[in-house]
């Protein structure tokens, strides 16, 4: 059996994470979705709340499962007995940051093996941090995100009320 982990702090998850995650889910025996918990960068969403809406936006396939992690994601590979890393290539920048992260990880574990999936073309634009800048100002996500999340979304907008420093803005209030 080969079990795939594709990590992610999935902040929030979005219709390009659900597709990587379906299309692995046809590669491999089992995927394992790890949300990441400690992540460097501030998050939008608790780590309770983006695993329940992962788990929601993909509870429909089978051999996908969800679960929270920390630490290295070699470890954690170790920990549940996976050969394989996934993860998902947007745009050239993308390439790179993945290119140099496969090689430290091979450097850790050079039992692992990463394996890339290039991303359907609807999803090219969509990214953790544009889905939250266009919600933090009110914009319509419902083609980016599962309802689910989009409700998890404006709740937690409104909950923020005017502080919502939580979002760096790009150009998008341009």
């Amino acid at each position: 059996m080969i079990r795939a982990v594709f990590p992610g702090t999935f902040d929030p998850v979005h219709y390009g994470h659900i597709d990587i995650a379906q299309r692995a889910s046809r590669m491999f025996d089992e995927i394992i979705v790890a949300v990441y918990d400690k992540p460097l960068k501030k998050m939008l969403l608790s780590p309770e709340k983006r695993i329940e809406l992962v788990k929601l936006a993909l509870n429909t396939t089978s051999n996908i499962k969800v679960t929270g992690y920390s630490g290295l994601t070699v470890d954690f590979c170790h920990q549940i007995d996976a050969q394989v890393i996934v993860r998902g290539l947007r745009v050239f920048s993308d390439f790179e940051y993945e290119f140099r992260m496969a090689l430290a990880n091979h450097s850790l574990s050079p039992d692992i093996e990463v394996v890339a999936l290039i991303t359907n073309k609807d999803h090219t634009f969509l990214s953790g941090s544009t889905v939250r800048e266009i919600a933090a100002l009110g914009g319509d996500v419902s083609s980016m995100v599962p309802p689910a999340v989009e409700k998890a979304l404006i709740e937690r907008f409104q909950e923020l009320g005017s502080d919502q420093s939580i979002v760096p803005h790009t150009s998008l209030r341009d």
